[in-house]
């Protein structure tokens, strides 16, 4: 680009493109350095006049790291950060939600209508049969949870009608853990 346009003494319309600057080639923040970007020339950032850490008040939570506290799926909850497959989040601010996507199905089962129809033909309490009910859960429960910026979601598999309620207990004793 640091040739002159070549179709510039041609006619007016095509007088376009880069011109060559006056005095020499062109450099990198031509004709002098941007104002106000980066430090300023042949000086380095100051690092030692970094203040002292402040003390810790006495009756504020201390971080327990280590330990983990609660596991809602892939997510744990240590004592105070959040690890999760996408990176460990801080626990102090996070939110979480949970969406239940669970149904739980009632129907006849096969071997009561088999039973039925046997018995009728013995005698009538065969009818009692059909009374007979199975209850089925299929579905997941999504958890996910928002903190410093990143976002994780995870699915937990209904095992039965009450698997949201447990795992809503968890949710709250994490956003109980969050508030401290």
């Amino acid at each position: 680009m640091s040739e002159p346009n070549p179709y510039a003494d041609g006619e007016p319309e095509y007088k376009w493109g880069p011109t060559q600057p006056p005095g020499g080639t062109p450099a990198y923040g031509y004709p002098n350095q941007a104002p106000g970007y980066g430090y300023p020339p042949n000086q380095a950032p100051d690092y030692s006049q970094t203040q002292p850490a402040l003390p810790v008040p006495a009756g504020a939570p201390t971080p327990m790291g280590g330990a983990p506290l609660v596991s809602i799926g892939d997510i744990t909850v240590m004592g105070d950060s959040i690890v999760t497959p996408a990176g460990t989040l801080p626990l102090r601010g996070s939110v979480w939600n949970a969406t239940d996507m669970s149904r739980t199905e009632e129907k006849m089962p096969t071997h009561a209508i088999v039973l039925a129809i046997v018995f009728f033909i013995f005698c009538l309490l065969g009818l009692l049969f059909l009374l007979m009910k199975e209850r089925q859960t299929t579905g997941f429960i999504q958890v996910t949870v928002t903190s410093g910026g990143k976002h994780h979601s995870t699915m937990i598999q209904a095992r039965g009608p009450e698997t949201f309620q447990q795992v809503m207990g968890q949710i709250n004793y994490a956003r109980s853990l969050a508030s401290m």
